[in-house]
């Protein structure tokens, strides 16, 4: 059976890549070691995988990567949150898949791996339905079951770190005024954050609005809990100076992080 190869350097990755015939489906993960969300995508990765036997050549390769300690490589497939699946074939990107939903990961690689007949099924009537963690049957059609999804999702996202910061684009590159503001009080107070870039995901976007009962962004969450909008941050801080001071650390170059 197939498992999960560690890539840890530039050069590494680019000598795995070369190493792969044409036919091959190259599975990456990208993750970070602090995120909740990437240890549950861990496990699902390392069955999905399990499933796969070892070919000669490699029908599949499977491989995973710290999205902080190779951004170069992050940047290079639009990482903007973690997890974060980028299925390759040949140089050429796929599919990808961000956020920590098992079904649709397992639904890309079967789509993928089927293609190439790499993992085709043995079995002559339709293949059975993808079951989600809970083990019910998961339908597109079941809005309600698809918002509950949904809600479990953003329920761990908002705890990805300490702090977490759903803001348009990322702190390098803002996508809005608010944003970049919010951004600036975070580094001036030393803010060891995770960031979600909303306009990379829809999904995440609009049910937030809900979830948080808050319809705009940039949104700070602190601990699982909404603090709310640039404003409210403002008034906090202007209330109490130190309302930021037990996630403050000794400023080390980019203090952001990425969450999904």
């Amino acid at each position: 059976m197939s498992s999960i190869k560690e890539i840890t350097s530039v050069a590494g990755w680019e000598k795995h890549v070369t190493s792969l015939p044409p036919s091959t489906l190259l599975v990456v993960s990208f993750h970070a070691p602090w995120a909740a969300p990437c240890a549950q995508m861990a496990t699902v990765l390392s069955t999905l995988a399990s499933e796969y036997p070892v070919t000669e050549p490699p029908s599949t390769s499977w491989v995973k990567i710290n999205a902080e300690d190779l951004s170069d490589i992050s940047e290079e497939y639009n990482v903007t949150a973690v997890p974060f699946l980028v299925l390759i074939r040949n140089g050429e990107v796929l599919e990808t898949v961000s956020g920590s939903s098992a079904v649709r990961v397992r639904n890309a690689i079967e789509s993928h791996a089927n293609k190439a007949g790499a993992a085709a099924t043995t079995n002559s009537g339709p293949a059975a339905a993808p079951r989600d963690g809970e083990g019910d049957v998961a339908t597109e059609e079941d809005p309600e079951k698809k918002k509950q999804d949904l809600f479990r999702r953003l329920g761990d996202l908002v705890k990805a770190a300490p702090v977490m910061l759903f803001m348009k684009g990322t702190p390098s590159e803002p996508k809005c005024g608010f944003s970049r503001q919010l951004v600036g009080i975070l580094r001036d107070n030393a803010v060891k954050y995770g960031f979600f870039n909303i306009l990379a995901d829809d999904e995440v976007r609009q049910g937030l609005k809900e979830f948080a009962d808050w319809p705009t962004f940039p949104q700070l969450w602190v601990d699982g809990e909404l603090v709310g909008g640039l404003d409210i941050v403002k008034e906090e801080l202007d209330s109490n100076a130190d309302f930021l001071k037990a996630y403050s650390v000794k400023a080390n170059g980019d203090v952001s992080a990425m969450a999904s």
